[in-house]
């Protein structure tokens, strides 16, 4: 969800298809795209779900898949970061630099709308900039990802460790950065075919019971679960369970996470459709989508009785999967690009091989 995952400059062998077409691969535009709007959906059913059993466990459900299917995308577009000059600069001014800004624009903004003195921290993310935090780790991480000989197990392991391990404490969201980290990781292994399997007839059958199983066991775990569970940003303690409860979770969570991830992708649609275009901008449509929830939930909108039954809960869903939708444009794009992408080539030293690229490329097409 990254500027340098969303512009898709990885190199023609690292995208689907392994051609040298330079287009964006529309099944991963529509993805993102579908699961941006599942994100702020989900957010805006947080101050509800406590009234309705049925939205809660179509909460637990979608909370079960989206991020991971996130991460596991940003995983797969950063198989080809290195310690590149050109790739580090990008690193820095499309995650880095927007995790800072948007990590002081939002406690602000609460202190601006409701008055209080909130502190702005830059170690402990706040809302949604987590993610930010972890893509920059995680991203940086990619070179050793690379080197070891069983990535996904050991990644899988240091998850399952942080789950028993409380005193990792708040700073930089690290439970939530280890714990989802093994979809990074996995995304980072995964090639192209791989997404091809999930996208067969078949598997788009077999998806709708396993989609209904799901909904049947999510309003049946309501009372009896524990939802920070989905959240991986506790440990197993903090939650009140056993510390075996910790690395059991971690492989069951994920496994039903992935399950639901492939049926997730089975439906993505592979043409170009209205929405395609707005995968582009998903980091926006994420990053400013939260200050519409904060805003209303400051403002106690999500109070009105209404909102808390059936008919609000879908005009709220509605309203949600709209509002994302404007802030994923290029208008929006436009007006925010300073924040989300800029280009700050006043911060760097010039690198020679990256201008020699540059003045490659029109070498190249005037062959071409």
């Amino acid at each position: 969800m990254s500027a340098q995952t969303q512009r898709g400059r990885q190199p023609a062998a690292d995208r689907p298809g392994g051609s040298g077409s330079r287009q964006r691969d529309a099944f991963f535009d529509n993805a993102k795209y579908l699961a941006i709007v599942l994100v702020a959906m989900g957010h805006a059913w947080e101050p509800l779900k406590g009234d309705s059993r049925i939205l809660e466990g179509v909460y637990t459900v979608v909370y079960s898949f989206h991020m991971p299917a996130f991460i596991l995308i940003s995983g797969f577009f950063s198989r080809s970061f290195d310690m590149r000059p050109d790739r580090l600069k990008r690193l820095v001014t499309g995650v880095a630099v927007p995790y800072v800004l948007f990590e002081a624009a939002y406690p602000l903004f609460k202190n601006a709308v409701t008055g209080s003195h909130e502190e702005i921290s830059l170690l402990d993310p706040w809302y949604l900039t987590w993610f930010l935090v972890a893509l920059f780790i995680w991203r940086l991480t990619t070179p050793f990802w690379k080197l070891v000989r069983w990535p996904l197990p050991l990644a899988l392991g240091i998850a399952m460790l942080a789950t028993v391990t409380p005193n990792i404490g708040d700073d930089l969201d690290l439970q939530r950065v280890l714990q989802f980290l093994p979809y990074f990781v996995l995304g980072l292994c995964m090639k192209p075919e791989h997404f091809h399997l999930v996208r067969r007839r078949w598997v788009r059958i077999a998806s709708v019971p396993v989609f209904a199983a799901a909904l049947a066991v999510g309003w049946w775990a309501v009372p009896r679960m524990n939802t920070a569970w989905f959240y991986h940003r506790d440990s197993a303690q903090e939650l009140g369970a056993p510390w075996w409860c910790g690395p059991v979770m971690t492989l069951a969570l994920m496994g039903c996470s992935l399950v639901l991830t492939a049926c997730f992708f089975a439906w993505v649609p592979r043409r170009h459709l209205w929405f395609t275009a707005l995968g582009a901008g998903t980091l926006y449509g994420y990053l400013l989508h939260g200050f519409l929830v904060k805003f209303g939930d400051y403002r106690g909108w999500f109070e009105h009785p209404w909102l808390h039954r059936p008919l609000g809960e879908i005009v709220v869903t509605v309203l949600a999967a709209a509002a994302v939708t404007a802030l994923c444009t290029r208008p929006v794009q436009r007006v925010f690009r300073f924040a989300m992408e800029p280009k700050m080539e006043w911060a760097f030293k010039q690198d020679a091989a990256e201008q020699a690229r540059e003045r490659q490329k029109p070498r190249e097409k005037a062959v071409v």
